[in-house]
């Protein structure tokens, strides 16, 4: 679970505007934050399955928001991956 304070950097820092929560960029942030922080517990609860199926589906969320970015905006797809450290 992340705090409000670390999903308001990740919308602070790929927000489109002062008020963007629910772009595509900002999603796919918020969604790696969750998948490193659960992968993390997931190191430390290796026999927690709901866990896991839960980070699988995001997972799949971000891989589709991905692609999305990709097919709608090719330079910002680029930027995303380098600054969220996934290429």
């Amino acid at each position: 679970m992340l705090s409000k304070r670390q999903k308001q950097g990740a919308v602070k820092d790929f927000a489109k505007h002062e008020r963007d929560t629910g772009s595509a960029e900002v999603q796919v942030a918020l969604l790696t934050k969750q998948i490193k922080a659960l992968a993390d517990h997931l190191k430390k609860h290796p026999k927690d399955h709901h866990s896991r199926r839960g980070l699988l589906m995001m997972v799949g969320k971000r891989r589709k928001f991905l692609a999305y970015v990709k097919r709608e905006n090719e330079p910002m797809y680029t930027k995303l991956m380098k600054k969220l450290e996934l290429a």
